[in-house]
């Protein structure tokens, strides 16, 4: 499968606030990323399609979107040692190399979990850059506001809201196995074809059922020191 990142490497409470100048960088569970994509995969042929993933941090989402789609490229603002360090909203002054590569300067789909605050500028930067479609993991509150009603909901009808039935568990800086949340979270999906039909599309609401069991794989983690065996000792312990 062709792949244009580079260096492999191997939520929180609904209070979830960061600072302006943080990098909001909670890793996706990769089960997450694969509940998404199996859902695409009924309706689009994702293994001829390329995709981006602006905000890649260490990989956690581009490498199970590399199971999925024909080539990704994965890019972030900051060097995690994994893609292309790219600020995603400048590139409307700063175009990236590598879409000069692509026939029209495009993309098929920009699929991410961006920084919340920034998560609206993201969607809208996404759509000027996809053939097909946006797919952005937020928090399920983002649903609210009236500013984002207006600005990005009216203007931008969503294709359809993905809601996790089971909670998708985030953590800040780090992958963690037995994390635990109280924030839901969904995937909002975009389409440039449902953005054409304008007022007359529909937004459609789906759940996305209980899959981790069965998306979830050993090696998506870091190894966490509680997972390893005991020590064997040295020497047996002597019998009394």
């Amino acid at each position: 499968m062709a792949r244009t990142s580079q260096n492999r490497s191997p939520a929180v409470m609904q209070q979830r606030s960061e600072p302006d100048d943080s990098l909001d960088f909670f890793p996706t569970p990769p089960w997450g990323t694969r509940a998404l994509c199996e859902y695409l995969a009924r309706q689009w042929n994702l293994e001829n399609q390329t995709v981006w993933e602006p905000a890649c941090g260490e990989g956690d989402m581009a490498q199970p979107l590399e199971e999925f789609f024909k080539a990704v490229i994965a890019s972030d603002v900051f060097d995690y040692g994994f893609g292309m360090v790219f600020d995603f909203l400048l590139t409307q002054m700063l175009k990236p190399e590598f879409l000069n590569e692509q026939p029209d300067g495009m993309v098929d789909w920009v699929i991410s979990n961006p920084p919340f605050r920034l998560a609206e500028d993201f969607v809208k930067e996404a759509l000027e850059h996809v053939r097909v479609g946006v797919a952005m993991l937020v928090r399920s509150a983002f649903l609210e506001s009236i500013d984002r009603h207006e600005d990005l909901f009216m203007k931008y009808r969503p294709y359809v809201i993905l809601q996790f039935s089971e909670r998708l568990p985030m953590v800040k800086g780090r992958l963690d196995k037995k994390a635990s949340t109280a924030t839901a979270y969904s995937w909002i999906v975009w389409t440039k074809r449902g953005l054409s039909e304008g007022s007359n599309s529909r937004c459609e609401l789906e759940w996305i059922p209980p899959c981790r069991r069965t998306l979830e794989r050993p090696d998506d983690y870091p190894a966490h020191p509680d997972d390893a065996p005991p020590p064997m000792p040295l020497f047996e312990k002597e019998a009394d």
